[in-house]
């Protein structure tokens, strides 16, 4: 069992599920059109019937669940890559994962790949082949002797970004300026979906990443102590950081390949709810995907409106949120840095 449901502790993460909650209660509720809310609910499965039923379930309720899938998701991934590389500062993307998705997302567009698979569009899918491609590179490169040192483990992945980031460039300097605005739109992330196929379709990678690395809290746990006082513990070190390292990788990949690249969830909510709720990663990671999920919800929303009837990429927001975050937590963090002469 996780030391999660031990007496006491359920309750520190009371305040993240009401705080989901509400983002589901209040988010549909809210955009440039008014709806009635009872009527929309009375004319579920007539959205032609009903104009507030069509903004409520065809519009606004795709996009809140994409937003709950990423933000938590993100957030998850951010947790356990803080753990894995025992860096406070490291996110979902850190190791590459959204450069190389990026990099397939532009490619696609590029090349006007007009193809779908199982009812993937051929970005979506292309990301996930970049996103995925760079994981197992990134793995190779890094392993040694059947370990996966986190040291090199870090540099392979910071190294293949910006080699991908410097490919991105190119291709979009050798596109049009259709071509362009497509991709520069998709790299500001967004979560304009209008219909619930592709969510539900990246669904068993979600969920079963969300699984593994639950399952992996305790041992996460111990690793942020150092690899040699876990294994003390009895910590298989080398496999928990594989199994960690690819379900932490695949779960941000399946909401990259759809949402695009949203930056900084995964450094935020991580953090917050350490201040608030302790660093015991069992419960860190639970709070984490409801926290995330929540905070990503109201951000969406907020980027829905604030300039409505126009729209922000939702990418925008979270980076205007997250950089004043970054600096204020990098301060934080340089104090307990030492070097050695």
């Amino acid at each position: 069992m996780f030391t999660i449901f031990k007496k006491g502790s359920v309750w520190g993460l009371l305040p993240f599920v009401i705080f989901f909650l509400l983002a589901v209660l209040i988010c549909p509720m809210i955009g440039s059109v008014n709806i009635n809310i009872w009527d929309a609910i009375s004319n579920m499965g007539n959205n032609s019937e009903s104009l507030d039923a069509s903004i409520l379930f065809i519009t606004r309720m795709p996009r809140l669940l994409l937003a709950g899938l990423t933000g938590a998701a993100l957030a998850l991934a951010g947790a356990t890559f803080q753990a894995l590389l025992r860096n406070p500062l490291a996110t979902p993307y850190t190791l590459g994962v959204s450069s190389g998705g990026s990099l397939g997302a532009v490619l696609a567009i590029k090349f006007g790949l007009d193809i779908s698979l199982f009812g993937f569009s051929d970005i979506a899918i292309f990301s996930f082949i970049g996103a995925g491609g760079t994981v197992a590179l990134v793995f190779l490169l890094s392993k040694s002797k059947g370990q996966l040192p986190t040291p090199i483990l870090l540099l392979a992945g910071v190294s293949l970004s910006f080699f991908f980031s410097a490919m991105i460039l190119f291709v979009h300097y050798i596109s049009d300026f259709t071509e362009s605005y497509k991709m520069m739109r998709w790299l500001m992330g967004g979560l304009n979906v209008i219909e619930y196929g592709e969510i539900i379709r990246i669904l068993p990678f979600w969920f079963i990443s969300i699984v593994l690395l639950l399952y992996k809290a305790r041992d996460l746990d111990q690793l942020t102590l150092g690899h040699y006082i876990a294994w003390s513990r009895g910590v298989n070190v080398a496999r928990t950081l594989k199994l960690s390292y690819f379900a932490a990788s695949m779960l941000t990949a399946s909401v990259v390949s759809i949402a695009g690249p949203i930056g900084f969830v995964g450094l935020i909510v991580p953090h917050t709810i350490r201040f608030l709720i302790g660093p015991s990663y069992p419960r860190l990671m639970v709070a984490s995907i409801f926290a995330g999920a929540g905070f990503l919800m109201f951000c969406d929303t907020f980027a829905r409106v604030i300039i409505a009837p126009t729209e922000i990429p939702v990418g925008i927001l979270t980076a205007l949120i997250g950089g004043p975050f970054f600096i204020i937590l990098l301060f934080k963090e340089k104090g307990k840095l030492s070097y050695e002469e």
